[in-house]
């Protein structure tokens, strides 16, 4: 004779409810958490492809612009009248660590060390700043050296870097430029009242080499002004210094 079936208890069946009802909201649990957290691995993968777009549009922009995009206009710039001193130390390499003692400070000519800073660095900290007599050896050259004073506000040196940048190729005829800081440490003098000092080792180019015709070029503004760089540098060109043809 068959036996029975047993009904299933009340309590049984409410306890596979319990369990089911239980696995299924750790389910959906567990599906939620999975997509935070491919939604958190999108957003970083995003990032992480954008960042080198944005350094390289922002790279772009910099390099596109023009002098006359950049800072403060000539005349908001307050720029004195640029300043020729007679030069000196025309070749006159000292060893490197010793510590030359300037006419002008920050300088626009004088004794320096036997190797310039190189060609395709543009903008220094002072992190990272050669010495002040590694960078008049550029002057030598013919660079523009605009120091700046490293207490100058962030977003003027930014507007400073922008100006580095778009004297970023390798054409001796445009881009003998480097921004460079100067603090107290480096000696005192720095204009009072002015942020940036433009400078420019002048020689006659008929006679480069003729040190009576040399003068140091200074011209210091309150403001960086892009403006007012391509003037002094329209006004002293790389050509018109002791070593023009040198990197």
């Amino acid at each position: 004779m068959p036996k029975p079936k047993l009904k299933a208890t009340s309590t049984g069946g409410s306890r596979r409810d319990k369990l089911a009802s239980f696995e299924a909201a750790r389910k959906r649990d567990q599906r939620r958490r999975t997509a935070g957290l491919l939604a958190v691995c999108v957003v970083l993968a995003l990032a992480l492809l954008a960042y080198p777009i944005y350094l390289f549009v922002d790279d772009y922009r910099a390099r596109s612009a023009t002098l006359d995009d950049i800072g403060a206009s000539i005349s908001a710039a307050g720029c004195d009248t640029p300043a020729e001193d007679p030069a000196s130390g025309n070749q006159e390499h000292v060893p490197d660590g010793t510590k030359v003692t300037y006419a002008e400070f920050p300088p626009a000519a004088g004794a320096h060390y036997a190797s310039p800073a190189p060609f395709t660095k543009r903008f220094y900290t002072m992190a990272d700043r050669p010495a002040v007599e590694t960078l008049v050896h550029n002057l030598e050259h013919g660079y523009t050296l605009a120091w700046y004073r490293d207490t100058m506000p962030a977003d003027e040196k930014d507007k400073l870097e922008q100006i580095s940048k778009t004297f970023a190729g390798d054409d001796y005829t445009k881009d003998k430029f480097i921004a460079a800081p100067w603090s107290e440490a480096d000696g005192a003098g720095f204009p009072a009242g002015k942020n940036v000092v433009l400078a420019h080792w002048y020689a006659d180019p008929s006679a480069p080499t003729d040190a009576a015709r040399q003068k140091a070029v200074r011209q210091p503004c309150v403001l960086v002004s892009g403006p007012a760089v391509k003037e002094f540098m329209a006004k002293y060109p790389y050509t018109n210094s002791p070593e023009p043809n040198a990197a």
